[in-house]
C-alpha cells in the first residue's frame, strides 16, 4: 500500500527554522522523482523543491537559498529543511512522488501520482 506521511509541521516566527519529513512506504523513492509543494487558501498548489532520482535538486526562486530538499534512499524518507521562513511561507505542505515527467521537469503537480495528506506551517511575526 502507497503511503506518504508528513510531518514535523508546526507554527514558527518569522526568521524560525522548521524541517519537514515524508516518510514513504509501498514504494522505493530512490526510483522516483519527488517533491514539496505548498498551498495557501485561494492559490493553486505551487512546487517548492524538486529532487530527481539521481538527487540533481531544483527550487522555487522564493524558496531559493532557504529551503533545502533532501532524501534518504534507506530511511525511504524525503525531507525540507526551511530557514529564514517568513508570513509568506504559510500554507499546508505537501510531499509528493513521481515516476514520468515529459518537459524540462518534475516542476508540475500533473507529473505526481503519490501524495502526502499535507502538513500545515504557520509563520507569524
Amino acid at each position: 500500500q502507497v503511503q506518504l506521511v508528513e510531518s514535523g509541521g508546526g507554527s514558527v516566527q518569522a526568521g524560525g527554522s522548521l524541517t519537514l519529513s515524508c516518510t514513504v512506504s509501498g514504494f522505493n523513492i530512490a526510483t522516483y522523482f519527488s517533491g514539496w509543494f505548498r498551498q495557501t487558501p485561494g492559490k493553486e498548489r505551487e512546487g517548492v523543491a524538486h529532487i530527481y532520482r539521481e538527487d540533481r535538486t531544483r527550487y522555487a526562486d522564493s524558496v531559493n537559498g532557504r529551503f533545502t530538499i533532501s532524501k534518504d534512499n534507506v530511511k525511504n524518507t524525503l525531507y525540507l529543511q526551511m530557514n529564514s521562513l517568513g508570513i509568506e511561507d504559510t500554507g499546508v505542505y505537501y510531499c509528493a512522488a513521481g515516476y514520468r515527467y515529459s518537459g524540462d521537469g518534475p516542476f508540475a503537480a500533473q507529473w505526481y501520482t503519490h501524495w502526502g495528506q499535507g502538513t500545515q506551517v504557520t509563520v507569524s511575526s
